[in-house]
């Protein structure tokens, strides 16, 4: 999300934004860390991490709005796809289903650690840039960490989704509806989820392929020199 040139304003907001976000993930990775895990996850570690993470996450939707309006250069549909993912997982997965299913899941921890270390760098970096300084430190673990932590998200998220099927499936009743109705019309909660899953398949290795590709180019030989 690299700014274009605007307003000291417009400069100012995407700071406030930024570093918002930075403190906001910040914190919901020490409380990561803070929590019990000897007892059973969904006993404390989502209830513990639940308003934080929704406060924070649903924050990014300004992110479309800053692609859109042209505050940033990010590319809108892209960004409309990241941010949406996420915000299907907390409310359409870990909110829409009991705790015993998704937020009881092995992979709400999986989730949770990549996504709080994931964006504190990536807005930290963001926060850096707007003050024309970014330390190479910080610019090589926004394009190196994700080999590890874009793994470790995807397969906490396809975990929790996984867990919500398990509750479709045993209510096909719920967030469904079902036929014969007036409508003459069927939405199905269980196939939903189906679906989501399987857009992991095609989407994943691009994602993934496309940040090795932006590795290369910031961090190869021309990069290196101008990072330092």
């Amino acid at each position: 999300m690299k700014s274009k040139k605007s307003s000291s304003v417009g400069v100012l907001y995407l700071k406030t934004y930024n570093l918002t976000l930075v403190f906001g993930w910040s914190y919901i990775l020490l409380k990561f860390l803070q929590n019990d895990f000897s007892s059973p996850v969904e006993d404390n570690l989502w209830q513990n991490l639940k308003w934080p993470v929704i406060i924070f996450q649903h924050a990014a939707f300004l992110e479309i709005l800053h692609a859109v309006v042209g505050l940033v250069t990010s590319n809108p549909a892209l960004t409309i796809f990241q941010v949406l993912s996420r915000i299907m997982l907390v409310d359409g997965v870990l909110l829409a289903t009991p705790s015993s299913y998704a937020a009881s899941s092995i992979g709400v921890p999986f989730a949770l650690l990549a996504w709080s270390i994931t964006e504190i760098i990536r807005y930290l970096y963001y926060f850096m840039n707007l003050n024309e300084y970014v330390p190479y430190l910080l610019t090589w673990l926004r394009y190196t960490l994700f080999i590890v932590l874009y793994p470790i998200g995807v397969s906490g998220e396809l975990l929790c989704t996984y867990a919500a099927t398990q509750y479709a499936y045993s209510h096909p009743e719920a967030w469904s509806y079902l036929l014969p109705n007036s409508w003459n019309f069927a939405f199905s909660y269980l196939y939903l989820l189906i679906i989501v899953m399987l857009t992991y398949i095609p989407i994943f290795p691009q994602l993934y392929l496309h940040m090795f590709s932006q590795r290369r180019k910031i961090l190869g030989k021309d990069s290196l020199k101008k990072a330092h």
